[in-house]
């Protein structure tokens, strides 16, 4: 039989890297989690970490044990609210979502979940995927609303640890530039045209994602600034201080003096889904996921008739 806490010893080993700060995290001493560790290898027979001097790794053997050890504590998170459930009658769920996803998709979503299931406490926090996918795996968070672009989803240890992905939309990836730009009027843009052009961006990974596209195509983008939101990213195009790339999603509201204009294929694409895990064990979960697809195919015909109408105005 394997012993429940000594997995969770080693999701925190896996989690931070190293005995010590498990330790912290979890209130033990290092020499605790250190025979947690030893006393799980020799209940499996097999070694679950690799020591060094720049800390521990997981072996195959433990990254299986981590997508366990996440699965089960998300399972006892469930029992516990429904626990709860018998006492009160009501169903407590907790949704985490990235800014512009969450102010396109979840309002409408939420709408629909609260009329099947009125009496839903429902709580919502917003964060990055890579803040938020652990939360799920740790039963912290009901769903995420998340979002990765060409690489693989940032879900950490295991094959994303008992994660069910659920996608959502495809999200594009547009030029805006001001009306008054030489490339203003394009259909499209090849981005090696945008080479000698300076950049704002909108968050830190767009930036990264953009850098990669640019070696593609043979040029370094020089970035004049980046923020953490698109708006005001698109403000400062509108103010003359450069060009930005911009997720189709984040192109609401306008800002009167841009352009926006596709990038030719194959562009930068975010792709947009639903992290759970047992969802089709919890109605409200599923209920609300139905309700982002519902909402995430709505918006996607209006975003292709919106990016059309920008594009040619």
């Amino acid at each position: 039989m394997i012993d429940v806490q000594r997995l969770r010893v080693l999701r925190a080993v896996a989690e931070h890297g190293s005995f010590n700060r498990a330790a912290t995290a979890l209130h033990l001493t290092p020499s605790a989690v250190s025979q947690h560790v030893a006393a799980l290898e020799r209940s499996l027979g097999a070694q679950v970490v690799a020591r060094s001097t720049r800390g521990v790794t997981l072996t195959p053997a433990g990254r299986i044990m981590v997508g366990a050890a996440e699965s089960v504590a998300a399972e006892l998170e469930y029992a516990q609210q429904q626990v709860d459930q018998l006492s009160t009658g009501r169903v407590q769920l907790t949704v985490a979502t990235f800014t512009s996803g969450g102010r396109l998709l979840l309002p409408g979503a939420v709408t629909r979940l609260m009329a099947v299931h009125p009496r839903t406490v429902l709580h919502v926090r917003e964060g990055e995927p890579e803040e938020v996918l652990p939360l799920v795996r740790r039963g912290a968070v009901d769903i995420a609303l998340a979002y990765h672009f060409d690489g693989p989803l940032p879900v950490g240890p295991g094959p994303r640890s008992g994660l069910e992905w659920t996608p959502l939309l495809e999200d594009p990836l547009h030029v805006v530039l001001p009306e008054g730009h030489r490339l203003a009027g394009s259909d499209v843009l090849a981005l090696a045209e945008l080479a000698a052009e300076p950049w704002v961006l909108g968050c830190l990974k767009t930036e990264a994602y953009l850098r990669r596209y640019a070696e593609g195509a043979g040029f370094a983008p020089e970035v004049r600034g980046t923020t953490t939101d698109y708006f005001f990213a698109r403000s400062l195009v509108a103010a003359g201080m450069g060009i930005s790339l911009i997720p189709s999603i984040a192109l609401a509201p306008e800002i009167p003096g841009l352009r926006t204009v596709p990038i030719e294929p194959p562009g930068p694409i975010r792709h947009i889904g639903i992290a759970a895990i047992g969802q089709e064990k919890r109605p409200h979960v599923t209920t609300l996921v139905q309700a982002l697809g519902e909402q995430a195919v709505q918006q996607q015909e209006g975003l292709s008739a919106e990016c059309g109408v920008r594009a040619g105005a």
